[in-house]
């Protein structure tokens, strides 16, 4: 059918427009993705309903069907998420994590050492951020209450590892989806100097945002910066000689109230460890392997760029998934856990991702509907000769994350400011998408932490066993603090599109940051 042509027309920025806006106002972010896919639609079949239909119904089994055979692409990555989400659950009732909880406890001999063990597995379980934070809350929470941490500094541990670890890790359900918009980006734009995969790669060291924070979390874990309300609540901790016993053992309930499953008092802390290892270490074989295929395929010769250039990421990330799915069953089973118990955990486990599956395919749709839109191309003519490609990056990054604060969610976001930034560069300078695209990346994240709203905000507080508050006002001036340094970063990488100048430039101001925090954080308190 043909569509009408909006790349002229102001219309053409009216489902983002109204996506974004209803997102802010309701906080549902499916309800006003589907509501910018029906005015889209609406719009490009000029208000036909049965053209309308016609349409929706074409990108709706684009989604499953494509060139008359399965679209192996989405599904796999589909595939991925649910087997992540059947693992995360089987790691649970395995009893992995209290098995870990309680090694820890034994090892560690200091208040820093708390804090830096938190920190540490916060980087080490990236696979997935809602597991995340429940899990490293569960397995630190004893250890730094024995250390009088406070549970609003945990909470900020927890925070700041999760998301921006994720969004880093190809291995992951945030790398997987962010592979798949930013591949499907690029394909409509015909840009073929790279991969989804290698692009994705060279946008995990442009997210200034996720690199400094998770850097920041280190520094302040081991130089004591605590300012604003986190210093109040350190000296409060520091103060009560140790936290209730009764709520302590309480809490040894671990993931049971958040994931309905019932753990295991007989785990070891292999059965944390070894499924996530294999997990990333099968991924990781996988990518290189049918990298290696392709590569033969093509008569060229191997190398492991060129193999994770080539390689079959959807493919890889079910295979990895699977084996790691296989380990978490060999550690439950071990046990003699009844099948019924370990179904039950593998429905859960499944039915977690349900909601991220959804969003995925909204983000898909409506990411089709804005290029045909061509959305960008408008804003384009609105940009040349008003705004100066080089502030793209940074103007990007602030209002990603001005959308992720308002509707606490960066998946959301992704899904409609992706494909934006991406019809943006090819418009008008297409040699900065990856820094538009990592703009958007970092923006997100930024955004996502700061917002009361947002789920992982929310499941930091759930780990951590803090007041949920408490964590949004102690964590704010630390993730205002990195946001700046990456504002830094951006407006450098947008001047230079140099990678290499703009890390520098943004790591003196995180240094200087630094600086700064660390002479806030020796002023005494007030009131004390």
């Amino acid at each position: 059918m043909n569509l009408v042509d909006f790349s002229q027309s102001s219309i053409s920025i009216l489902p983002p427009l109204v996506a974004l806006s209803l997102a802010i106002l309701t906080r549902r972010v499916l309800l006003s993705l589907g509501i910018g896919i029906l005015i889209g639609a609406l719009l490009l079949t000029d208000f036909s309903l049965s053209h309308t239909v016609s349409y929706l119904r074409e990108k709706v089994e684009g989604l499953f069907i494509d060139g008359g055979s399965i679209n192996t692409w989405n599904m796999s990555i589909v595939a991925f998420l649910l087997l992540l989400g059947m693992t995360t659950a089987l790691l649970t009732l395995s009893g992995g994590t209290r098995a870990f909880a309680l090694w820890a406890q034994t090892k560690i001999k200091s208040k820093r050492g708390a804090k830096l063990l938190a920190a540490f597995l916060g980087v080490f379980i990236f696979v997935d951020d809602y597991f995340n934070s429940l899990a490293v809350g569960s397995i630190s929470r004893p250890v730094t209450d024995r250390f009088y941490v406070s549970r609003s500094k945990l909470a900020y541990i927890l925070d700041s590892t999760a998301a921006p670890m994720c969004v880093l890790m190809p291995a992951s359900s945030w790398g997987a989806y962010i592979i798949t918009v930013v591949g499907g980006i690029l394909i409509s734009h015909g840009v073929t100097e790279y991969s989804a995969l290698s692009a994705f790669i060279q946008l995990a060291p442009m997210n200034f945002y996720a690199v400094f924070a998770l850097l920041m979390v280190f520094v302040v874990a081991w130089f004591q910066l605590d300012v604003g309300l986190m210093k109040k609540h350190e000296v409060q901790a520091s103060h009560a000689r140790g936290f209730d016993k009764e709520e302590i053992h309480a809490e040894a309930k671990d993931l049971n109230d958040e994931l309905e499953i019932e753990e295991s008092e007989n785990g070891k802390v292999g059965d944390l460890i070894i499924p996530i290892l294999v997990l990333v270490a099968a991924t990781l074989f996988f990518m290189i392997f049918t990298g290696y295929q392709s590569l033969q395929a093509d008569g060229k010769a191997f190398s492991i760029l060129g193999a994770f250039e080539s390689t079959n990421v959807g493919a890889s990330l079910c295979y990895g998934g699977l084996l790691g799915l296989f380990s978490a069953l060999v550690a439950v089973g071990r046990q003699a856990i009844p099948v019924k118990q370990i179904l039950h955990a593998l429905w859960i486990g499944a039915k977690s991702m349900f909601g991220a599956i959804l969003i995925l395919f909204f983000a898909w749709t409506i990411g089709s509907i804005i290029s045909d839109m061509a959305t960008g191309k408008f804003l384009s003519t609105l940009v040349q000769g008003n705004i100066n490609p080089v502030w793209l990056p940074v103007i990007l990054f602030l209002l990603a994350g001005i959308m992720a604060f308002s509707t606490g969610t960066s998946w959301g976001t992704f899904g409609i400011m992706l494909p934006i930034a991406g019809d943006l560069a090819a418009a008008t300078e297409i040699s900065l998408i990856l820094p538009m695209l990592g703009a958007v990346l970092a923006g997100s994240v930024f955004g996502d932490h700061c917002s009361p709203i947002s789920d992982t905000t929310i499941l930091s507080s759930t780990g951590a066993r803090c007041n949920h508050i408490d964590h949004v006002s102690t964590q704010l001036p630390y993730a205002l603090s990195v946001a700046l340094v990456a504002a830094v970063g951006f407006t450098v990488l947008g001047m230079t599109n140099s990678l290499a100048v703009s890390f520098v430039a943004a790591t003196v101001a995180f240094l200087l940051v630094c600086v700064c925090l660390g002479w806030i954080a020796k002023r005494p308190l007030k009131g004390a």
